[in-house]
């Protein structure tokens, strides 16, 4: 299923550029085609990851998200906190990092007033997190006792593909989503046991995997445009 997802989102890049480029011949240059001065910041938060907070998921947290309006081409800016309390069998798991990631995201929607997206683009994202298990034990010389393991500090990296929506709903206030699919995740530092969870990622244990960001933007205008 993920590879398929994969697949998809590569063969949509491929088409959606190819389309651009038979756009491009029966119209004039554009100028949005082009890197061009700042002309905004939007700056926005997740609200799938804060519904899981309120609603007293295992998983918490919050994210902060960031682009900066270059014509076409969006400098990306994604940093956010993760918690996990989760029971196992026999005992229970936690998890507490946070995340960053950076990349770009390229607007297919040209000659639109509003600067309204749809987009694909990429990310590489770093975390850093401290892991702990504790197991209940249950001996008939030793009675009732807790054994504890650690990963403090452990690191993890991967790369995401990127594509979504991002539309002007008023005035400044923007509305729209971003379909991840994540993958190559490396962890390093984790000594103490083998990493159950990667904070902005997800399980350590599948390849890639595929996320969903609802977010919400206030736009902060730099110049006007051209």
């Amino acid at each position: 299923m993920q590879q398929s997802i994969f697949n998809y989102l590569l063969i949509s890049l491929v088409m959606t550029g190819l389309f651009s480029q038979i756009q491009a011949q029966d119209n004039p240059p554009d100028s949005t085609r082009g890197i061009q001065k700042p002309t905004g910041i939007r700056l926005g938060t997740d609200l799938i990851i804060l519904g899981q907070t309120f609603g007293k998921s295992s998983r918490s947290g919050w994210e902060l998200d960031a682009d900066v309006d270059l014509g076409r081409y969006y400098p990306t800016f994604e940093y956010g906190r993760w918690t996990r309390d989760l029971p196992i069998t026999n005992g229970n798991y936690t998890n507490d990092g946070r995340y960053i990631r950076l990349g770009a995201d390229i607007n297919f929607l040209l000659k639109d007033p509003d600067k309204n997206m749809f987009f694909l683009g990429f990310r590489y994202a770093r975390a850093i997190f401290d892991e702990k298990v504790i197991y209940d034990y249950s001996a008939v010389d030793f009675g009732n006792f807790q054994k504890e393991a650690t990963n403090n500090g452990a690191r993890a990296g991967w790369i995401e593909l990127t594509t979504g929506l991002r539309v002007k709903i008023w005035k400044q206030f923007w509305m729209g989503y971003t379909a991840r699919l994540k993958f190559l995740p490396i962890v390093t530092n984790n000594s103490g046991f083998e990493s159950y969870e990667i904070p902005g990622y997800g399980l350590t244990y599948k390849s890639s995997y595929w996320g969903f960001n609802y977010q919400v933007f206030w736009r902060i205008p730099i110049r006007k445009t051209d």
